[in-house]
């Protein structure tokens, strides 16, 4: 089965210096039918205008991912990080028994593009920390390429959570597969580009939620790359 949420379809607020599209609900946005997905609770799309950002904020219980899709993201935090995240850039934040940190545009000319995704720890109370990944580029287009799950596995990020993100992109014309164990859930976030997967057509922006399912064949006519979460 699976469930189509349309780009059109999330809330969305234009502040100004930030454009903001919310998947689920968050903040001002609310509405009882989209409060996340199995242990996934924050998909935002964001534009952030040059010179402009989020003030220093504190979180606390909840896995923070966040991905830079054009531009560059300065980052600081109260446990000692501070980096600028760039395009093609994934970060992960353990908030756990919480921190502070602030996030601006890093240019004074160009918009900052980006995913954050939040995703509910399997543990409360965990120590906070901080990881950085620049995905590989991948030998050849239709591969997933795992970002983040709860092994450690060298080159990837971890997460606290029975729960694995990956990155796929599928060439012009071509299709990419994904088989799920029985029992398990799936989000699918379409970055760029189109897909058609279970029978619907899935452009930028839209997300769908998939549940008993055990595989998952995507194909694209014009290039697609897609975020896939596998989760509990």
């Amino acid at each position: 089965m699976i469930t189509v949420r349309r780009s059109s379809d999330r809330g969305h607020f234009d502040h100004g210096w930030l454009d903001t599209y919310h998947t689920f609900s968050f903040g001002a946005y609310r509405d009882p039918e989209q409060m996340g997905f199995s242990a996934l609770r924050v998909i935002n799309e964001d534009w952030v205008a040059p010179g402009m950002g989020f003030g220093e904020h504190p979180h606390r219980d909840m896995e923070i991912i966040t991905y830079v899709l054009e531009g560059a993201l300065e980052h600081r935090d109260s446990i000692g990080n501070g980096s600028i995240l760039r395009a093609g850039m994934f970060q992960r934040m353990s908030a756990g028994t919480g921190f502070r940190h602030s996030e601006f545009n890093a240019s004074d000319r160009d918009p900052v593009h980006l995913y954050q995704i939040w995703i509910h720890p399997a543990t409360d109370g965990l120590t906070p920390s901080y990881e950085e990944l620049t995905a590989p580029k991948a030998p050849t287009d239709n591969e997933w390429l795992l970002i983040a799950g709860p092994e450690g596995a060298p080159g990837t990020m971890t997460i606290h959570q029975d729960a694995a993100l990956y990155s796929g992109m599928i060439s012009p014309g071509s299709s990419l597969s994904y088989s799920l164990r029985p029992g398990r859930h799936a989000w699918i976030q379409v970055v760029r580009g189109t897909v058609r997967v279970l029978g619907e057509a899935l452009n930028a922006s839209d997300g769908a939620a998939v549940s008993d399912e055990l595989e998952l064949l995507f194909e694209s006519a014009d290039g697609a790359e897609v975020l896939l979460f596998d989760l509990p």
